[in-house]
């Protein structure tokens, strides 16, 4: 991780939970623990609706791999929402909780056959990712009639702050030349209905990302037209529209996004005769980020080269900052308005030196027994923990609209953690200690 920066002058973000709700929550539901906000979840999917409410249709599937929970994928139903899944897990997560075959994406690389075999069987929408993947399909679980497919433009994606990625250096995707052949290829094997798909760069803080992606894709759509006669029915944007992480940063508008495309849209699409082709997106970490912060106490310090504040939670139950030196603010609850005098770094209890949520992190004094909100673990928090150091992973609680805290997800327990040794008696006489 990088170190940040020192200045006493902090910026901040206002939690969503008071430490009221807190001390109130801490009598039921200890730390540390994943809360949502029902009522941010809410208003956003409402404006994501709005956003892209001139292309009739319209569906944003929300990345499941960004927060695999089913009591906050329901909640995204209740607006449209589809699943865009990535795994045999997640569709058998999204066939579970109701959602009919249109309203499954599935987008996956290096793709079992079984994976493919069962996506037929619950008729979700084929997302190929490479060439070879077509003749690999046929032979394990048939070509279905709709189906879409992976772009990978090559070279350097910029926008006009700068390069935002390297398409050319990703493992996904049909190049352009493969994806003219691909689509001659679908349309001779009976593939009635086609879609295009493209995620050329990740947590963009722009409003330039979608409409600069869906200029690249419409543009292939009406080359694909007229190359091969097939008519794109749908485009997905997938995700890649993120969030602020820092306080200082502005977040991204998608009343402007969603303009920004229907501009291109009408650019582009329109004069090809091709406004009807249905707009699709996949974020996860737009849709639920800000709205989820992993709760954490304070309960050791350390004085020695440096400042520490030792936490209940660790890199188990957040492992961005770990492995991407990634920035999640951090609030001290009761002190948000107190100086950042004091320099810590913010740690764990894995056996790793890497496990720190913070390096020399500016915040008011620290004392044992504090809460610590950490923001924006809304995506990519919870699902990307692990048992390392057999650490057990948290509770996912929701704090609903009306103040109340529900719980949808238990805490693991020592039991879970050994059950995939039920086979055998090697552990036979453990006792449990939940």
């Amino acid at each position: 991780m990088r170190n940040e920066r020192s200045s006493n002058i902090e910026m901040k973000k206002e939690p969503f939970v008071t430490l009221e709700q807190l001390k109130e929550i801490e009598k039921t539901y200890p730390t540390p623990y994943h809360l949502y906000d029902e009522k941010g979840i809410r208003e956003n999917a409402k404006r994501v609706k709005e956003a892209f409410s001139w292309n009739k249709g319209f569906r944003e599937y929300f990345a499941v791999k960004a927060t695999p929970n089913p009591f906050l994928i329901q909640i995204l139903k209740e607006y449209g929402c589809g699943c865009d899944c990535s795994s045999m897990t997640e569709l058998m997560m999204a066939d579970a909780l109701g959602f009919s075959g249109e309203g499954i994406m599935f987008s996956s690389n290096a793709t079992p056959a079984k994976e493919y075999q069962f996506a037929r069987k619950i008729n979700a929408t084929i997302n190929l990712d490479d060439f070879t993947h077509i003749e690999y399909l046929e032979k394990c679980a048939g070509i279905p009639e709709t189906i879409s497919c992976r772009y990978n433009p090559g070279g350097i994606f910029k926008m006009s702050n700068g390069i935002m990625d390297n398409p050319g250096d990703s493992k996904y995707g049909f190049t352009h030349d493969q994806i003219i052949e691909g689509f001659r290829i679908l349309k001779a094997k009976g593939v009635k209905t086609f879609g295009l798909h493209a995620f050329l760069a990740s947590n963009t803080v722009t409003n330039e990302y979608y409409p600069l992606l869906a200029k690249v894709l419409f543009e292939l759509a009406v080359e694909l037209k007229e190359k091969t006669g097939v008519s794109v029915k749908f485009i997905n944007l997938s995700g890649g529209v993120g969030i602020a992480y820092r306080p200082e940063q502005e977040q991204n508008d998608i009343m402007v996004i969603g303009d920004g495309v229907r501009k291109v849209y009408e650019e582009i699409l329109t004069p090809a005769g091709m406004d009807d082709v249905a707009i699709y997106t996949e974020m996860g970490r737009f849709m639920m980020g800000p709205y989820g912060c992993l709760v954490t106490k304070a309960i050791h310090q350390k004085h020695i080269y440096k400042e520490y504040i030792g936490c209940d939670a660790c890199a188990a139950n957040l492992m961005r900052p770990a492995i991407y030196g990634a920035y999640h603010h951090i609030t001290v609850m009761g002190k948000n308005n107190d100086v950042c005098d004091h320099k810590y770094d913010v740690t764990g209890s894995l056996c790793e030196n890497s496990d720190k949520f913070a390096i020399d992190r500016m915040l008011p004094k620290v004392d044992v027994g504090d809460f610590l909100v950490i923001h924006d673990t809304g995506a990519h928090g919870y699902s990307m923990g692990y048992n390392y150091n057999g650490k057990l992973r948290s509770a996912e609680l929701l704090l609903k609209e009306d103040g109340s805290v529900q719980l949808i997800r238990r805490e693991e327990t020592p039991k879970d953690y050994f059950a995939t040794f039920d086979f055998c008696h090697v552990l036979k006489d453990m006792k449990w200690q939940d």
